[in-house]
Protein backbone atom coordinates (compact mmCIF):
# COMPACT_ATOMS: atom_id res chain seq x y z
CA UNK A 1 0.00 0.00 0.00
CA UNK A 2 1.05 3.73 -0.71
CA UNK A 3 0.21 5.75 2.37
CA UNK A 4 0.88 9.36 3.02
CA UNK A 5 1.21 10.29 6.38
CA UNK A 6 0.39 13.81 7.57
CA UNK A 7 1.63 15.35 10.90
CA UNK A 8 -0.76 18.89 11.39
CA UNK A 9 1.02 21.51 13.43
CA UNK A 10 -0.69 24.89 14.02
CA UNK A 11 1.46 26.45 11.00
CA UNK A 12 3.17 23.71 9.77
CA UNK A 13 2.09 20.42 7.67
CA UNK A 14 5.01 17.69 6.95
CA UNK A 15 4.12 14.71 5.10
CA UNK A 16 5.45 11.43 3.98
CA UNK A 17 4.52 9.03 1.03
CA UNK A 18 5.22 5.62 2.13
CA UNK A 19 5.14 1.83 0.51
CA UNK A 20 4.87 -0.54 3.12
CA UNK A 21 4.93 -3.44 0.95
CA UNK A 22 9.01 -2.72 1.60
CA UNK A 23 8.99 0.36 4.20
CA UNK A 24 10.33 2.91 1.55
CA UNK A 25 9.84 6.31 1.62
CA UNK A 26 9.12 8.16 -1.97
CA UNK A 27 8.49 11.14 -0.80
CA UNK A 28 8.81 13.73 2.05
CA UNK A 29 8.94 17.15 3.42
CA UNK A 30 6.54 19.91 4.41
CA UNK A 31 4.68 23.15 4.10
CA UNK A 32 5.78 26.07 6.61
CA UNK A 33 4.55 29.10 7.91
CA UNK A 34 1.06 28.70 7.33
CA UNK A 35 -0.65 31.88 8.08
CA UNK A 36 1.74 33.89 7.32
CA UNK A 37 2.42 35.35 3.95
CA UNK A 38 5.76 33.69 3.33
CA UNK A 39 4.54 30.13 3.43
CA UNK A 40 6.85 27.48 1.23
CA UNK A 41 6.77 23.93 0.61
CA UNK A 42 10.13 22.13 1.80
CA UNK A 43 10.18 18.83 -0.14
CA UNK A 44 13.19 16.05 -0.83
CA UNK A 45 13.78 15.40 -4.48
CA UNK A 46 14.27 11.36 -5.88
CA UNK A 47 17.72 12.44 -6.04
CA UNK A 48 17.91 13.24 -2.80
CA UNK A 49 18.56 16.92 -3.01
CA UNK A 50 15.83 19.35 -1.17
CA UNK A 51 13.97 22.06 -2.93
CA UNK A 52 11.34 24.57 -2.01
CA UNK A 53 8.12 26.20 -3.53
CA UNK A 54 7.07 29.33 -2.57
CA UNK A 55 3.60 29.97 -1.68
CA UNK A 56 2.52 33.10 0.12
CA UNK A 57 -0.37 33.70 2.37
CA UNK A 58 -2.20 29.89 2.49
CA UNK A 59 -4.17 27.77 5.13
CA UNK A 60 -3.86 24.55 5.82
CA UNK A 61 -6.80 23.32 3.47
CA UNK A 62 -4.18 24.84 0.37
CA UNK A 63 -1.12 23.27 2.30
CA UNK A 64 -2.67 19.71 1.63
CA UNK A 65 -3.63 20.56 -1.84
CA UNK A 66 0.55 21.74 -2.46
CA UNK A 67 1.73 18.53 -1.25
CA UNK A 68 -0.88 16.67 -3.10
CA UNK A 69 0.04 18.74 -5.82
CA UNK A 70 4.07 18.14 -5.48
CA UNK A 71 3.05 14.59 -5.17
CA UNK A 72 1.43 14.42 -8.67
CA UNK A 73 3.96 16.77 -10.76
CA UNK A 74 4.77 15.15 -13.78
CA UNK A 75 8.44 16.85 -12.60
CA UNK A 76 8.36 16.94 -8.86
CA UNK A 77 6.22 13.91 -8.45
CA UNK A 78 6.53 10.35 -7.93
CA UNK A 79 2.96 9.34 -8.14
CA UNK A 80 0.61 9.89 -11.13
CA UNK A 81 -2.61 10.72 -9.84
CA UNK A 82 -4.50 10.79 -6.14
CA UNK A 83 -5.83 7.33 -6.66
CA UNK A 84 -2.52 6.26 -6.12
CA UNK A 85 -2.81 6.93 -2.43
CA UNK A 86 -4.53 4.09 -0.54
CA UNK A 87 -5.02 5.29 2.70
CA UNK A 88 -3.68 8.62 4.65
CA UNK A 89 -2.46 8.49 8.49
CA UNK A 90 -3.08 11.38 10.26
CA UNK A 91 -0.98 11.89 13.61
CA UNK A 92 -3.15 12.96 16.35
CA UNK A 93 -1.50 14.52 19.51
CA UNK A 94 -4.28 13.89 22.11
CA UNK A 95 -6.80 11.22 22.52
CA UNK A 96 -7.34 11.63 26.57
CA UNK A 97 -8.74 8.58 27.56
CA UNK A 98 -10.63 7.94 24.35
CA UNK A 99 -8.38 6.26 22.39
CA UNK A 100 -6.15 3.12 23.46
CA UNK A 101 -5.18 2.58 19.92
CA UNK A 102 -5.06 4.21 16.43
CA UNK A 103 -8.74 4.14 14.60
CA UNK A 104 -10.37 4.58 11.29
CA UNK A 105 -11.43 8.27 11.41
CA UNK A 106 -15.66 8.52 10.93
CA UNK A 107 -17.45 11.28 12.17
CA UNK A 108 -17.95 9.91 15.98
CA UNK A 109 -14.18 9.86 16.16
CA UNK A 110 -13.65 13.62 14.81
CA UNK A 111 -16.31 14.49 17.57
CA UNK A 112 -14.20 12.99 20.39
CA UNK A 113 -10.91 14.61 19.04
CA UNK A 114 -13.17 18.02 19.13
CA UNK A 115 -13.92 16.72 22.77
CA UNK A 116 -9.98 16.57 23.49
CA UNK A 117 -9.85 20.25 22.27
CA UNK A 118 -9.12 21.57 26.03
CA UNK A 119 -6.52 19.17 26.65
CA UNK A 120 -4.20 20.71 23.59
CA UNK A 121 -5.51 23.57 22.03
CA UNK A 122 -2.48 24.45 20.19
CA UNK A 123 -2.41 20.53 17.73
CA UNK A 124 -5.42 19.20 17.89
CA UNK A 125 -7.47 21.75 16.20
CA UNK A 126 -4.44 21.66 13.56
CA UNK A 127 -4.97 17.89 13.18
CA UNK A 128 -8.41 18.00 12.26
CA UNK A 129 -8.19 20.82 9.99
CA UNK A 130 -5.71 18.19 7.90
CA UNK A 131 -8.23 15.50 8.48
CA UNK A 132 -11.07 17.98 7.12
CA UNK A 133 -9.11 18.80 4.47
CA UNK A 134 -8.20 15.11 2.82
CA UNK A 135 -11.85 14.81 3.63
CA UNK A 136 -12.67 17.64 1.03
CA UNK A 137 -9.99 16.91 -1.88
CA UNK A 138 -10.26 12.84 -1.51
CA UNK A 139 -13.33 12.06 -0.08
CA UNK A 140 -13.38 8.46 -1.04
CA UNK A 141 -9.94 7.61 0.78
CA UNK A 142 -9.94 6.12 4.07
CA UNK A 143 -7.95 8.04 6.71
CA UNK A 144 -6.71 6.80 10.25
CA UNK A 145 -5.88 8.40 13.12
CA UNK A 146 -2.78 7.53 15.36
CA UNK A 147 -2.62 9.30 19.01
CA UNK A 148 0.12 10.45 20.61
CA UNK A 149 -1.20 9.32 24.15
CA UNK A 150 -2.43 5.90 23.12
CA UNK A 151 0.87 4.29 24.04
CA UNK A 152 0.65 5.29 27.88
CA UNK A 153 -2.98 3.89 28.29
CA UNK A 154 -1.60 0.75 29.73
CA UNK A 155 -0.23 2.78 32.29
CA UNK A 156 -1.67 1.92 35.95
CA UNK A 157 -3.89 4.12 37.85
CA UNK A 158 -0.81 4.60 40.56
CA UNK A 159 0.67 5.94 37.69
CA UNK A 160 -1.28 8.44 35.89
CA UNK A 161 -3.37 9.74 38.47
CA UNK A 162 -2.24 13.22 40.42
CA UNK A 163 -2.71 13.78 43.89
CA UNK A 164 -5.29 16.24 43.60
CA UNK A 165 -8.90 15.98 44.44
CA UNK A 166 -10.37 13.42 42.99
CA UNK A 167 -12.86 15.29 41.28
CA UNK A 168 -10.64 17.30 38.86
CA UNK A 169 -10.08 13.85 37.53
CA UNK A 170 -13.64 12.92 36.87
CA UNK A 171 -14.90 15.73 35.48
CA UNK A 172 -12.08 17.39 33.86
CA UNK A 173 -9.45 14.52 32.74
CA UNK A 174 -6.51 16.20 34.28
CA UNK A 175 -3.85 13.18 34.53
CA UNK A 176 -0.71 12.47 33.48
CA UNK A 177 -1.42 11.21 29.45
CA UNK A 178 2.46 11.45 28.57
CA UNK A 179 3.08 12.01 24.53
CA UNK A 180 5.56 10.95 22.08
CA UNK A 181 3.55 7.19 22.25
CA UNK A 182 4.15 6.97 18.60
CA UNK A 183 8.06 7.17 19.11
CA UNK A 184 8.55 5.16 22.32
CA UNK A 185 6.14 2.18 20.72
CA UNK A 186 8.44 1.88 17.38
CA UNK A 187 11.54 2.48 19.44
CA UNK A 188 11.11 -0.16 21.81
CA UNK A 189 9.92 -2.88 19.30
CA UNK A 190 12.77 -1.85 17.30
CA UNK A 191 15.25 -2.55 19.56
CA UNK A 192 13.99 -6.00 20.82
CA UNK A 193 14.18 -6.69 16.81
CA UNK A 194 17.45 -5.52 16.71
CA UNK A 195 19.21 -6.97 20.06
CA UNK A 196 16.69 -10.14 19.42
CA UNK A 197 15.11 -10.11 22.52
CA UNK A 198 11.82 -10.73 23.93
CA UNK A 199 9.79 -7.43 24.01
CA UNK A 200 7.14 -9.39 26.21
CA UNK A 201 9.80 -10.53 28.38
CA UNK A 202 11.87 -7.38 28.84
CA UNK A 203 12.26 -4.26 31.40
CA UNK A 204 13.26 -1.54 28.85
CA UNK A 205 13.42 2.31 29.34
CA UNK A 206 13.22 4.43 26.45
CA UNK A 207 14.67 7.92 25.87
CA UNK A 208 12.85 10.20 23.56
CA UNK A 209 15.34 13.37 24.36
CA UNK A 210 15.37 16.15 21.68
CA UNK A 211 14.47 20.17 22.11
CA UNK A 212 11.11 17.90 23.65
CA UNK A 213 11.92 15.14 25.28
CA UNK A 214 10.20 12.38 27.49
CA UNK A 215 10.95 8.97 28.89
CA UNK A 216 9.25 5.69 29.08
CA UNK A 217 9.19 2.61 31.26
CA UNK A 218 8.48 -0.28 29.04
CA UNK A 219 7.07 -3.40 30.68
CA UNK A 220 6.86 -6.42 28.82
CA UNK A 221 6.19 -3.76 25.80
CA UNK A 222 3.79 -2.08 27.79
CA UNK A 223 3.98 1.60 28.96
CA UNK A 224 3.76 1.43 32.58
CA UNK A 225 5.13 4.63 33.28
CA UNK A 226 6.05 8.40 31.30
CA UNK A 227 7.70 11.72 32.13
CA UNK A 228 5.23 14.08 30.43
CA UNK A 229 1.79 14.79 32.22
CA UNK A 230 -1.48 16.22 31.40
CA UNK A 231 0.66 18.58 29.33
CA UNK A 232 3.64 18.04 27.61
CA UNK A 233 5.36 20.93 29.67
CA UNK A 234 5.90 18.05 33.06
CA UNK A 235 9.19 15.87 32.95
CA UNK A 236 12.47 16.18 31.49
CA UNK A 237 14.40 19.79 31.09
CA UNK A 238 13.66 20.12 27.71
CA UNK A 239 14.68 23.08 25.14
CA UNK A 240 12.19 25.68 26.33
CA UNK A 241 10.23 23.37 28.83
CA UNK A 242 10.46 24.11 32.35
CA UNK A 243 9.99 19.64 32.98
CA UNK A 244 9.59 19.21 36.62
CA UNK A 245 8.91 22.50 38.94
CA UNK A 246 7.56 22.91 42.35
CA UNK A 247 4.20 24.05 41.44
CA UNK A 248 4.21 26.38 44.35
CA UNK A 249 7.25 27.81 42.40
CA UNK A 250 4.63 29.02 40.00
CA UNK A 251 2.48 30.47 42.16
CA UNK A 252 4.82 32.33 43.99
CA UNK A 253 6.32 34.13 40.94
CA UNK A 254 2.00 34.58 39.83
CA UNK A 255 1.78 36.35 42.88
CA UNK A 256 5.11 37.93 43.05
CA UNK A 257 5.01 39.69 39.50
CA UNK A 258 1.12 39.53 38.79
CA UNK A 259 1.64 37.32 36.07
CA UNK A 260 -1.46 36.03 34.16
CA UNK A 261 -1.84 32.29 33.13
CA UNK A 262 -1.16 32.88 29.59
CA UNK A 263 2.01 35.39 30.86
CA UNK A 264 3.29 31.69 33.46
CA UNK A 265 2.03 29.56 30.04
CA UNK A 266 4.60 31.35 28.15
CA UNK A 267 7.39 31.65 30.47
CA UNK A 268 6.99 27.64 31.02
CA UNK A 269 6.59 26.33 27.44
CA UNK A 270 8.83 28.69 25.40
CA UNK A 271 11.16 30.79 27.79
CA UNK A 272 12.58 27.90 30.12
CA UNK A 273 14.54 25.10 29.57
CA UNK A 274 18.08 25.02 28.65
CA UNK A 275 17.38 28.21 26.61
CA UNK A 276 15.87 30.11 30.00
CA UNK A 277 19.01 28.72 32.40
CA UNK A 278 22.01 29.32 29.57
CA UNK A 279 20.49 32.40 28.30
CA UNK A 280 21.97 30.89 24.92
CA UNK A 281 19.70 28.53 22.77
CA UNK A 282 17.71 25.71 23.11
CA UNK A 283 19.83 23.84 20.79
CA UNK A 284 22.25 21.13 22.32
CA UNK A 285 24.80 21.66 20.09
CA UNK A 286 25.09 25.22 20.53
CA UNK A 287 25.44 24.72 24.10
CA UNK A 288 28.29 22.14 24.21
CA UNK A 289 30.21 24.60 21.56
CA UNK A 290 29.66 27.05 24.75
CA UNK A 291 30.64 24.82 27.19
CA UNK A 292 34.08 24.03 25.56
CA UNK A 293 34.34 27.53 25.47
CA UNK A 294 33.70 27.44 29.37
CA UNK A 295 30.49 29.09 29.61
CA UNK A 296 29.46 28.48 33.13
CA UNK A 297 25.72 29.02 32.22
CA UNK A 298 26.24 26.81 29.20
CA UNK A 299 27.80 24.57 31.60
CA UNK A 300 24.60 24.40 34.31
CA UNK A 301 22.37 23.87 31.57
CA UNK A 302 23.70 20.68 30.16
CA UNK A 303 24.31 19.37 33.67
CA UNK A 304 20.49 19.74 34.69
CA UNK A 305 19.91 18.26 31.21
CA UNK A 306 21.77 14.97 31.78
CA UNK A 307 20.87 14.95 35.23
CA UNK A 308 17.19 14.90 35.08
CA UNK A 309 17.63 12.24 32.34
CA UNK A 310 19.69 9.55 34.56
CA UNK A 311 16.93 10.41 37.06
CA UNK A 312 14.35 8.67 35.18
CA UNK A 313 16.18 6.13 34.20
CA UNK A 314 16.76 5.47 37.55
CA UNK A 315 13.43 5.67 39.08
CA UNK A 316 12.15 3.94 36.19
CA UNK A 317 14.33 1.05 36.33
CA UNK A 318 13.51 0.98 40.35
CA UNK A 319 9.71 0.87 39.75
CA UNK A 320 10.46 -1.84 37.03
CA UNK A 321 12.40 -3.96 39.30
CA UNK A 322 15.31 -4.01 37.49
CA UNK A 323 16.32 -2.75 34.25
CA UNK A 324 17.49 -4.52 30.57
CA UNK A 325 17.83 -1.87 27.96
CA UNK A 326 18.02 1.52 27.28
CA UNK A 327 17.42 3.33 24.60
CA UNK A 328 18.28 6.28 22.93
CA UNK A 329 16.81 8.55 20.49
CA UNK A 330 15.21 11.71 19.15
CA UNK A 331 17.36 14.43 17.78
CA UNK A 332 19.46 14.76 21.12
CA UNK A 333 19.55 11.11 21.82
CA UNK A 334 20.82 10.01 17.94
CA UNK A 335 23.49 12.16 17.71
CA UNK A 336 24.73 13.96 20.67
CA UNK A 337 27.45 11.55 22.05
CA UNK A 338 28.43 13.50 24.86
CA UNK A 339 25.12 13.57 26.34
CA UNK A 340 24.67 9.18 26.09
CA UNK A 341 28.01 9.32 27.39
CA UNK A 342 27.33 11.28 30.62
CA UNK A 343 24.08 9.86 31.46
CA UNK A 344 25.27 6.09 31.37
CA UNK A 345 28.32 6.78 33.45
CA UNK A 346 26.67 7.22 36.95
CA UNK A 347 24.43 4.40 35.83
CA UNK A 348 27.45 1.83 36.00
CA UNK A 349 26.24 0.70 39.33
CA UNK A 350 23.16 -0.71 38.21
CA UNK A 351 25.25 -2.85 34.97
CA UNK A 352 25.29 -0.43 32.34
CA UNK A 353 28.72 0.22 30.86
CA UNK A 354 28.88 1.62 27.49
CA UNK A 355 31.68 1.56 24.89
CA UNK A 356 33.02 4.96 24.75
CA UNK A 357 35.16 4.93 22.03
CA UNK A 358 32.15 3.20 19.53
CA UNK A 359 29.43 5.94 21.29
CA UNK A 360 32.03 9.14 20.05
CA UNK A 361 31.43 7.52 16.40
CA UNK A 362 27.55 7.12 16.59
CA UNK A 363 25.39 9.44 14.97
CA UNK A 364 21.82 8.43 13.77
CA UNK A 365 22.63 5.11 13.13
CA UNK A 366 21.23 1.82 14.81
CA UNK A 367 24.00 0.56 17.30
CA UNK A 368 24.68 -1.27 20.65
CA UNK A 369 26.46 0.92 22.16
CA UNK A 370 26.99 -1.67 25.10
CA UNK A 371 30.41 -2.62 26.65
CA UNK A 372 31.18 -6.49 26.04
CA UNK A 373 29.84 -7.86 29.92
CA UNK A 374 27.27 -4.43 30.22
CA UNK A 375 24.58 -6.08 32.28
CA UNK A 376 22.04 -3.60 30.38
CA UNK A 377 22.18 -3.40 26.59
CA UNK A 378 22.37 0.36 25.35
CA UNK A 379 21.38 0.90 22.02
CA UNK A 380 20.58 3.85 19.77
CA UNK A 381 17.46 3.30 17.61
CA UNK A 382 16.47 6.47 15.10
CA UNK A 383 13.02 6.94 15.35
CA UNK A 384 10.51 6.88 12.87
CA UNK A 385 6.81 7.63 13.40
CA UNK A 386 5.83 7.81 10.07
CA UNK A 387 6.37 4.35 9.74
CA UNK A 388 4.73 3.53 12.64
CA UNK A 389 1.91 5.27 11.31
CA UNK A 390 2.16 3.92 8.05
CA UNK A 391 1.75 0.04 9.69
CA UNK A 392 -1.24 1.05 11.96
CA UNK A 393 -3.37 2.35 8.58
CA UNK A 394 -2.04 -0.16 6.62
CA UNK A 395 -3.56 -2.64 9.35
CA UNK A 396 -6.52 -1.15 9.96
CA UNK A 397 -8.00 -0.19 6.48
CA UNK A 398 -7.18 -4.00 5.31
CA UNK A 399 -8.89 -5.43 8.52
CA UNK A 400 -6.17 -6.78 9.84
CA UNK A 401 -7.06 -5.36 13.70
Amino acid sequence: MKILVLNCGSSSVKYKLIDTSNDATLAEGGVEKIGLDDGFLKYKQADGSKAITELGHIDHKQAVEAILANLTDPTTGCIKSFDEIDAVGHRVVHGAEKFSKSVLITDEVIQQVKDCYDLAPLHNPANITGIEAITALMPDVPQVGVFDTAFHQTMPAKSYMYALPYKYYKEDGVRRYGFHGTSHRYVSQRAAEFLGIDLENCKMVTCHIGNGGSITAVLNGRSVDTSMGLTPTEGLMMGTRVGDVDPGALTFLMTKHNLSATQLQSIINKESGVAGVSGLSSDMREIESAVKENNEMAKLALDMYEQRIVKYIGAYAAEMGGLDVIVFTGGVGENQTGVRENVCAPLKFMGVEIDTELNARIRGTETDLSAPGSRVKVVVIPTDEELMIARDTEAIVSHKE
